[in-house]
């Protein structure tokens, strides 16, 4: 007589809790080797159909649609092997293939977007460049003017970017030329 008492997850029949016996292989006679591989290559396929879908980002789709075929191919050596389920494997690698193909026309289609785009580029490029010194120029001849007045007494400054009036100033205060009241006069 057999007794089949439960100990973590095994009975004394050798066969566990799954319905798989020590070896692997379910009651069938099939073995599922290669199966949590065709799990990860379809579930990496599938996000690399998702990423190979998306404009400009599916160029990266690449990198994880050549994981999914890997993964695919290793399982399904695995599986024809052991006489295992084939069906995940075989439709991750064919969502890998899938995506892999449209990432990689995506690649295409940017090659020839930029190869006809013509002298574009260079317009931008040329309309950045004269942004870029307009705005220059207008800081190099920006004044700013601060005047801050309270209980009666006022206080501004000035200042400017132009280069003349500072060389102006610089020279003058070489030859000692300054004012004599630069401060602010005490209150009464």
């Amino acid at each position: 007589m057999e007794e089949s008492q439960n100990y973590t997850g095994q009975n004394y029949t050798g066969q566990n809790n799954s319905g798989q016996n020590n070896s692997g292989q379910n009651n069938s006679g099939r073995n599922n080797s290669g199966q949590n591989l065709g799990v990860a290559a379809l579930i990496t396929a599938i996000i690399t159909f998702v990423l190979a879908v998306i404009p400009c980002v599916g160029l990266i789709a690449i990198i994880p649609g050549i994981i999914a075929l890997v993964l695919a191919f290793v399982g399904l050596s695995q599986a024809s092997r052991n006489n295992s389920p084939k069906g995940l494997l075989i439709a991750g690698l064919i969502i890998a293939i899938l995506a892999t193909l449209i990432s990689i026309s995506q690649v295409y289609v940017a090659g020839k977007i930029a190869k006809s785009s013509g002298s574009w580029p260079n317009d931008i490029h040329n309309i950045i460049n004269d942004v870029q010194d307009n705005v220059i120029k207008d800081i190099e001849d920006a004044n700013v003017s601060i005047k801050v007045e309270s209980n009666g007494d006022k206080v501004e400054v000035t200042t400017s970017s132009d280069k003349k009036n500072k060389e102006q100033e610089l020279e003058n205060l070489e030859k000692g030329n300054t004012p004599k009241n630069d401060t602010i006069p005490k209150k009464k």
